[in-house]
């Protein structure tokens, strides 16, 4: 049985762009189509009247996600990317506000009661402000948490640090202090070289000393020819003849103790002493 449904299994993006672009008119900054997505920048200020237009009229009835990214050198560093989808044309599409430190962005809890959670997430990771928001708090960093995690100019190490206090039997915040320096890992291979000064380098010579200047030529090679060359000489050669410096002769088995041999030790030679002897009955 064929199964007939309105939404098709691959929405295609022919006309889309073109199409919302005009809708929205003066509240579009700019648009573009990257790896298949429509991505449209809105004015910060006309955020809730685009996405309002894009829910009733162009049937984007859900918001996905509410997600913020951080570009430091913009003069409004933070991007805010509203992700929608089309439940009957299954089809999805991005909107992007741009915000400074202290710009505070429309709240679009009176569309989606859900951005209200997706709000607050980019509030504590970036420190985007959302004016209307009506419970705008921290929502997945702890209480009293300074800071704001996913910005590029917050330390990777936090600025406290919390532990157990056997002696206050509670939970204290402390400074961080590391056990060891921090370290940058760059997945270089080891054969590669690091482009930087490793730990160590220091005690090894900057340049290599030069090597030694060869050997002046020689006229006559020195060789030893003869015996009163050598240093062995006559006298060396009388002393390795003598016999006391031959080799000693083999040993040969014959059964019989050698003359003044110490007495054998072993158990045969005390069998029948006296002393051997225990108390007779």
């Amino acid at each position: 049985m064929a199964v007939i449904h309105s939404a098709p299994k691959f929405a295609s993006n022919e006309g889309v762009r073109d199409t919302l672009v005009a809708a929205l008119g003066a509240h579009v900054i700019a648009s573009k189509e990257d790896h298949g997505e429509i991505v449209l920048t809105v004015a910060r200020d006309a955020i809730v009247d685009a996405l309002r237009l894009l829910r009733d009229e162009h049937d984007y009835q859900q918001l996905m996600e509410i997600a913020g990214v951080d570009y430091p050198d913009r003069p409004e560093r933070f991007e805010v990317v509203y992700m929608l989808l089309s439940v009957t044309k299954n089809h999805r599409l991005m909107v992007k506000v741009s915000a400074a430190e202290n710009t505070p962005v429309p709240t679009v809890t009176t569309l989606w009661p859900v951005a209200g959670w997706l709000e607050r997430e980019v509030f504590d990771m970036y420190g985007v402000i959302f004016a209307g928001n009506p419970d705008l708090r921290r929502i997945l960093t702890d209480y009293g948490f300074e800071g704001h995690p996913q910005r590029k100019d917050f330390p990777l190490t936090g600025y406290v640090e919390l532990r157990y206090s056997e002696e206050d039997q509670r939970v204290v915040y402390e400074p961080v202090k590391l056990a060891q320096d921090l370290r940058q890992f760059d997945f270089m291979s080891p054969w590669e070289g690091a482009n930087y000064v490793l730990p160590g380098d220091e005690k090894a010579v900057a340049a290599p000393s030069p090597p030694p200047p060869p050997a002046p030529p020689v006229d006559k090679p020195k060789t030893t020819d003869g015996p009163e060359q050598s240093g062995a000489g006559e006298p060396a050669n009388t002393v390795a003849a003598k016999p006391e410096h031959a080799s000693p002769p083999a040993m040969v088995e014959t059964g019989q103790p050698e003359p003044g041999a110490p007495t054998s030790t072993n158990a045969e030679a005390y069998k029948g002493s006296p002393k051997d002897e225990g108390p007779k009955p």
